[in-house]
C-alpha cells in the first residue's frame, strides 16, 4: 500500500476528493500505526466531482495516516477540515429531497435500528460515507435523530466495519430490565443487533450506555454464529408474556428463522418458517385487528412488502392466512418499524428505503416518509394499510380547500395552485368506466375507473372505489411521489424526479367532468 498523508488529527474530517463513477481503491486509516478504518473509495488526483469525509473525531491529537493500494493516488489532495468542501448548498441541491430523509453524503439504503427512547426517535441506516456505489465492504450504520419523526439531524456514523466484517442490517432495542447485564443498573442500555458481514455472516451487538451518544461493539461478538448461507438482518423484539427476546432472522431463499434469548447474548433457534415471495430484512410485530386490542394478530414481514398474519405463543408463529403484499409497494424496500414507541402513543410506525438514484448528486437514495400501519378486515382477509404520520402537519405552509369542486375538460380551477412540495388529499367521484388524471410536479398520476387502478411512472396499483368515490393522497417531493389510496390499502411510494417547471397542480377528467367531493392541497416547508 502507498501512504498518502501522515498528520496529527486536529479537525473533524479527513476530506477525500472523489469521482462519482471512479474506480474504487482500497484505503486504510491508520492511527498510531494501527489500522482503525478500512474502506473502498473512488479517490482521485484530479478535479473531484465532490468531497467526502472520514470522521476523525475519535482520533483527535493522535497521528493519523491514510494509505491506499494504488500508487498513482499518492498525491491525492486530501486535507483536514471541520466541514466537508462543497457543502455550501448542503440540503439545497437540485434533487435533494426536502421532507424525505437522506444522508448528507454517500450511499444510503436499509433503515436499521429504529428505536424510541427518552423522547427521541433513533434512525440508523445502511451508509457508505465514502462513495455513491454502496460497496458492501463499506457498510456502516449512519445515525439520525428526531423529536417528531419529521425533522431529522444526522449525527454521524455510529457503527463501523471491524474484524468481523461490515455492519449490515439489523435492529435496536432498549434493554429496560438490563436483562443483558450490560448496563450499569441505572440507565438502561440501548442495544443494536446487526449482521457482521465478513467471510462468514454472523450476528453481533453494539451498546450505548449514554442514551445513544456513543456506541461500542460488544466484546463477546458474535452472539449468533452462522446458521446457513448469508443469514442476516436480525429484527429483535421483546415478548412480554414470556419475558424473552425474540429474533427474526433471514436465512436464504424464502426461509427465515425465529430465535429466543433471555439476555440478548445467548440465543436458541426455536422455529424455521417460509415466506413465499419474499427474501431478507424481516420484521415481526403485533397489531390489533381493526383497532381492537382483544383481536391481536402478529405480522411477519419480508423486504418487498410481502407478509403473513397469524398467532405467536413466544416460540412458534402460526400463519392463519396465505401471504399477502402491501398493495403497490412501488420502489419501497426493506421497511422496518420502530420499537419502544410509548404505550400511550400506541402506533406501529414504519419507514422504508425508497430505491432509485439521484443523478448528479453527491449523495444517493432516500427513505420514505414515515407512515402508520394498521391491520384491517377486508373481503380478501386481513390486510395491512398505511397512512403518513400525522406529524406531517407540522410542515404545512399553506392550505387550499374545496368541497364539491367540478372540473371539466378545458376548465381547471386548480391551475393556479403552485408548490414543489405538496400534500394532496382528495375524494373523487368516479362514475363507472370513467377516470381522471392529476399532474403533480410535472408527473402524471392516472386513475383508471374501469380497472380501479392507480398508475404512475410505469407502475400500477389496485385502488378500489368506495361508494363510487376514490380516496387518494399524494405526497410530492423533489425526487419522489408517494401515493396512498383506498384508506391506505393501496400504497405506492415512487422515486420520481419532479420538475420545477411542473409546480402547477392540474386535474383532467377522462370524460366531460370530474367532481372532487373534497380536495385539500397543502404546500410544505423543507425539513432542512
Amino acid at each position: 500500500m502507498q501512504r498518502v498523508m501522515s498528520q496529527e488529527a486536529r479537525s473533524r474530517y479527513l476530506c477525500l476528493p472523489v469521482r462519482r463513477e471512479g474506480a474504487l481503491a482500497k484505503a486504510e486509516i491508520r492511527v498510531d500505526g494501527q489500522v482503525r478504518r478500512s474502506f473502498d473509495v473512488p479517490l482521485t488526483n484530479g478535479q473531484p466531482d465532490f468531497w467526502v469525509g472520514a470522521d476523525l473525531g475519535a482520533f483527535q491529537g493522535r497521528q493519523v495516516e491514510l494509505w491506499v493500494d494504488d500508487a498513482t493516488l499518492a498525491n491525492a489532495p486530501v486535507r483536514q477540515a471541520d466541514a466537508i468542501p462543497g457543502t455550501d448548498d448542503l440540503y439545497g441541491e437540485r434533487y435533494r429531497p426536502q421532507f424525505h430523509f437522506t444522508a448528507a453524503r454517500g450511499w444510503l439504503n436499509d433503515p436499521n435500528g429504529l428505536v424510541a427512547y427518552g423522547g427521541t426517535y433513533y434512525l440508523f441506516f445502511q451508509h457508505d460515507p465514502y462513495a455513491n456505489h454502496g460497496s458492501g465492504r463499506n457498510k456502516h450504520w449512519g445515525l439520525a435523530t428526531s423529536h417528531d419523526l419529521v425533522h431529522w439531524r444526522e449525527v454521524g456514523d455510529a457503527l463501523y466495519p471491524d474484524a468481523l466484517g461490515a455492519c449490515w442490517s439489523g435492529s435496536a432495542v432498549v434493554d429496560w430490565r438490563n436483562s443483558s447485564g450490560l448496563g450499569d443498573g441505572v440507565t438502561p442500555p440501548l442495544v443494536c443487533i446487526y449482521t457482521s458481514a465478513g467471510e462468514l455472516f454472523t450476528q453481533s451487538l453494539a451498546l450505548s450506555a449514554d442514551g445513544g451518544a456513543t456506541w461500542q461493539p460488544y466484546d463477546g461478538n458474535p452472539v449468533v454464529q452462522r446458521l446457513r448461507a448469508e443469514n442476516r438482518d436480525p429484527k429483535v423484539i421483546w415478548h412480554e408474556p414470556t419475558e424473552c427476546w425474540i429474533m427474526a432472522l433471514y436465512l436464504d431463499g424464502n426461509a427465515y428463522a425465529l430465535l429466543r434469548s433471555h439476555d440478548l447474548r445467548r440465543w436458541e433457534l426455536v422455529q424455521e418458517l417460509t415466506l413465499e415471495g419474499a427474501t431478507e430484512c424481516p420484521d415481526f410485530f403485533p397489531l390489533a385487528l381493526d383497532g381492537d386490542p382483544e383481536a391481536l394478530q402478529w405480522v411477519f414481514w419480508g423486504a418487498n412488502g410481502t407478509y403473513l398474519v397469524g398467532s405467536f405463543d413466544g416460540e412458534r408463529f402460526t400463519p392463519t392466512q396465505a401471504p399477502a403484499r402491501l398493495a403497490g409497494s412501488g420502489d419501497a424496500y426493506a421497511a422496518q418499524t420502530w420499537s419502544d414507541i410509548p404505550v400511550e402513543d400506541g402506533r406501529r410506525i414504519q419507514i422504508a428505503w425508497l430505491r432509485g438514484d439521484l443523478p448528479g448528486m453527491p449523495f444517493t437514495q432516500q427513505l420514505t416518509f414515515p407512515h402508520t400501519l394498521t391491520l384491517q378486515s377486508t373481503e380478501r382477509g386481513m390486510r395491512l394499510a398505511a397512512e403518513p404520520v400525522g406529524e406531517i402537519a407540522g410542515l404545512y405552509a399553506s392550505t387550499h380547500r374545496w368541497d364539491e369542486l367540478a372540473v371539466s375538460a378545458g376548465r381547471d380551477p386548480l391551475a393556479g395552485v403552485e408548490g414543489d412540495l405538496l400534500d394532496v388529499q382528495a375524494r373523487v367521484l368516479v362514475p363507472e368506466g370513467s377516470g381522471f388524471d392529476l399532474l403533480v410536479g410535472g408527473v402524471l398520476v392516472r386513475y383508471d375507473g374501469e380497472r380501479e387502478t392507480l398508475h404512475c411512472d410505469g407502475r400500477t396499483c389496485c385502488c378500489p372505489r368506495r361508494d363510487g368515490v376514490v380516496d387518494l393522497r399524494v405526497l410530492v417531493d423533489r425526487a419522489s411521489i408517494e401515493l396512498y389510496g383506498a384508506g391506505g390499502l393501496a400504497v405506492m411510494p415512487l422515486r420520481v424526479l419532479t420538475e420545477p417547471a411542473g409546480r402547477t397542480l392540474r386535474a383532467n377528467p377522462h370524460g366531460d367532468e370530474m367532481v372532487f367531493r373534497s380536495l385539500e392541497v397543502r404546500t410544505l416547508r423543507s425539513i432542512w
